[in-house]
């Protein structure tokens, strides 16, 4: 018998009916799923574990599932005979208005469906009379209401896609929200009017499975949330001061579940996240986990509380270094033991010093899209936390705890994650994006929005968006000003500069002629639309510019070769108009996080121009595709440097004394080959724009494109020419260069000035 078992099992290998037994993958079917209207996308063919993805047009969902994952060589969920379909996107039913009417009536209301609304005699309308049927499945607006106010608190309203229960509204009635059927409800489901006249809890709003927050609005409303820091309250919001105390913790959900491009995109956010924050006058004290089965501190409140110098660069650097494969081959997800980890903290904190801990504002930030495989539901240790700031005192919960929460993905787990987060009175503290990219925008808008109270410690800030509209062009170089030059004789000259404060314009001098009129200089903002129109009020020449040519022969050459633009108008700064950071001054201290008073201008010099050969752009004045590209250069200094002079010999056929004397230590040099890389090379439009160095989406101006040993941009150009051909740009180190910056940037009669530090 047992002779013919084993024929038998012989047989079923050999003819492939026996995978499992010499361990082959099993494959799921490519059948029945195709999408009307859409198409789907693979992580890993139809192996196991790949994750279909279903893609609809821009105003369309997939119906009834979102995605698919193979499982034991089957798709979960299972795909049925009725084909998967795009279907418009919709918005929740807003008939659910009290005492008033809303039209036009419709059974469904679709993208850019618009309602109107109007209460019945004798109450009083609240809200926004008109709502739009939006994109992300939400109306636009603020829900209306049509109440008379005569109770206690106000008529707390219904948001549409809900139903209320409870119609009377005075001291510590309660009213009930539901949703319709396939809808969530995210924020409170019940709410309580309380002695103050004020609802307790956040107004509910009710999610479709497509329904996400946009990027505006998260901006809005967790850039106005995560003001409600210590220690002191301004027209209902706690204002930041650099006094207050302030613990904020960072969990970033690293599980199988999150994607090793998404994981990369979550570090840019925390970096942009304390990048944000770093622009205040706080001193947080941050701590920052990963987690997937286990959890990994990239740093405690304890450490860092004991760095003396360079906290947040030391932490960032960490955090960029960490790789997505270090949290180990284990694939579980314990949201559970990372709130754990952030409460041993705590706890750890309030037994060291209770004192400090009561008067301490603590920020909890969690990453994730909800779903846990281990641990168990974090509720209880969310609850833990609650208690141990609070100690039995809720009114302190709301002042000193904030729980904020960032679901992101297809699959989020919604109500799980609304339950682990704050909920007070016009706040929010769960957001809800459809992917990484659309987080990443979020915190850019939040940066946006606050530079119109710091223009110039915002310096610098670019968005490498890989789309190429209007706004997304013109927000990757904002400080870029292109201008030309008309002159008598009916000719003109164009040159490029670069926004360097609200009022003035750094370019070169060799750009200008003695009689040029200021009326004909024409300023632009390129690659962008509608911009802030731009009108030259003074034109300053460097009191020591020297153009010389007389070197027995040699090409023109300029000494001190930058001039200012002051602007009629001071700009006013946006994303898509901005300065540069300039070295040498305190806001671009405050960009390269530079802690202390006692940072100088040199140390500057050390951060920017430190190697021989540092990475660094500027701008063509020639447009590709629609923008004005950077070009890649390498500065060349110390033995490098020497490259330089010996091109500069042959090509102009001088003494190697004549060299030096010809290009002074006042000139950065870029062009021809090292590395492996071949530099780009300025043309004469080029000239006066920023030669910039790149740290963490920030650019900072070194030098100013001047001068170059050939002109290559015209005719066809050979590889030995660009191996020796040299660019020079104006060193912006220069003192001579920086006492002329200082005249007129420092000036605070001039708008809005520089703080220049010393030498």
């Amino acid at each position: 018998m047992e002779s013919v078992l084993c024929c038998y099992l012989l047989f079923f290998v050999m003819i492939g009916l026996c995978p499992l037994l010499i361990g082959a993958e099993l494959k799921c079917s490519d059948s029945n799923l195709s999408i009307t209207g859409g198409t789907f996308t693979l992580s890993n063919n139809y192996d196991e574990d790949s994750i279909l993805m279903y893609r609809c047009p821009q105003g369309y969902y997939p119906y009834p599932v979102k995605m698919r994952q193979c499982s034991k060589g089957k798709w979960h969920p299972v795909p049925t005979r009725r084909r998967s379909e795009c279907k418009k996107i919709t918005c929740p039913n807003p008939h659910v208005m009290d005492n008033g009417d809303v039209e036009p009536y419709k059974t469904l209301y679709y993208v850019n469906d618009t309602t109107t609304y109007r209460c019945h005699s004798d109450y009083t309308f609240r809200g926004s009379p008109t709502r739009v049927c939006q994109l992300n499945g939400k109306w636009s607006g603020i829900t209306p209401i049509c109440s008379r106010d005569s109770d206690y608190c106000p008529d707390p309203g219904t948001p549409p896609g809900a139903s209320r229960t409870g119609h009377i509204f005075n001291s510590n009635d309660k009213v009930t929200y539901h949703c319709d059927s396939k809808l969530k409800l995210l924020g409170s489901k019940m709410r309580v009017c309380q002695d103050s006249g004020q609802w307790s809890g956040r107004e509910p709003e009710c999610y479709a499975d497509f329904t996400y927050d946009t990027p505006a609005e998260v901006a809005e409303a967790f850039g106005s949330t995560l003001k409600t820091l210590i220690p002191h309250k301004e027209n209902g919001k706690i204002s930041l001061d650099q006094k207050g105390k302030l613990n904020i913790y960072i969990a970033l959900d690293a599980s199988v579940s999150t994607e090793e491009e998404d994981f990369d995109r979550a570090k840019e956010i925390i970096i942009k996240l304390i990048d944000k924050i770093s622009y205040y006058e706080v001193s947080p004290n941050y701590e920052i986990i990963i987690f997937a089965t286990e959890v990994t501190r990239i740093v405690s409140i304890t450490d860092y509380k004991r760095e003396d110098e360079k906290k947040l660069y030391k932490i960032i650097k960490t955090l960029n270094n960490y790789k997505y494969d270090e949290k180990g081959q284990k694939s579980g997800t314990n949201i559970a033991k990372a709130y754990k980890t952030i409460l041993d903290s705590m706890s750890f904190e309030k037994t060291s010093n209770i004192t400090a801990f009561s008067e301490t504002h603590h920020v909890i930030i969690m990453f994730t899209d909800g779903m846990y495989t281990m641990g168990g539901n974090p509720a209880h240790t969310v609850n833990e936390i609650k208690q141990l700031v609070y100690n039995g005192d809720e009114l302190k919960q709301d002042e000193f705890l904030d729980l904020y929460a960032f679901g992101v993905g297809e699959d989020v787990q919604k109500e799980d994650i609304d339950d682990w987060v704050s909920k007070r009175p016009n706040e929010k503290h769960f957001f809800l994006f459809r992917n990484m990219k659309e987080l990443q925008r979020t915190f850019d808008e939040m940066i946006d929005q606050s530079i119109d109270r710091f223009p110039c410690r915002l310096c610098g800030l670019y968005r490498d968006y890989d789309d190429n509209s209007d706004e997304t062009r013109r927000r990757r170089y904002p400080w870029l000003i292109q201008f030309y030059v008309t002159r008598k004789d009916g000719k003109a000259s164009n040159c490029l500069g670069s926004l360097v404060s609200p009022s003035f314009i750094l370019t070169a001098a060799h750009c200008f002629k003695f009689e040029d009129v200021l009326d004909n200089i024409k300023l632009e903002t390129p690659t962008g639309k509608n911009l802030q129109p731009l009108k030259a009020k003074n034109l300053i020449i460097h009191p020591k510019y020297e153009p010389r040519g007389e070197m027995e022969g040699t090409l023109e050459y300029y000494e001190n070769d930058v001039a200012l633009i002051e602007l009629e108008n001071g700009i006013e700064a946006d994303a898509s108009l901005r300065p540069v950071c300039i070295p040498c001054t305190k806001e671009t201290s405050v960009a390269l996080r530079l802690p202390g008073r006692d940072v100088t201008c040199a140390k500057h010099k050390e951060e920017l121009l430190s190697g021989d050969l540092v990475d660094a752009f500027f701008m063509s004045s020639k447009p590709k595709q629609g923008i004005l590209p950077k070009n890649n250069v390498k500065i060349k200094q110390g033995h490098k440097r020497d490259a330089c002079i010996e091109d500069a010999k042959k090509a102009l056929n001088i003494s190697n004394e004549k060299a030096r004397l010809l290009i002074t230590d006042n000139f950065l040099c870029t062009g021809g080959l090292e590395q492996n890389h071949m530099d780009e090379v300025s043309c004469k439009a080029d000239s006066g724009g920023a030669t910039f160095v790149q740290q963490r989406f920030r650019a900072f101006q070194v030098g100013v494109v001047s001068w170059g040993l050939k002109d290559l941009c015209t005719g066809s150009i050979s590889y030995d020419e660009l191996e020796t051909v040299k660019d020079f740009h104006i060193d912006l180190f220069n003192p001579e260069v920086q006492v002329f910056l200082k005249t007129y940037l420092g000036d605070k009669e001039r708008g809005t000035s520089l703080t220049f530090l010393k030498r």
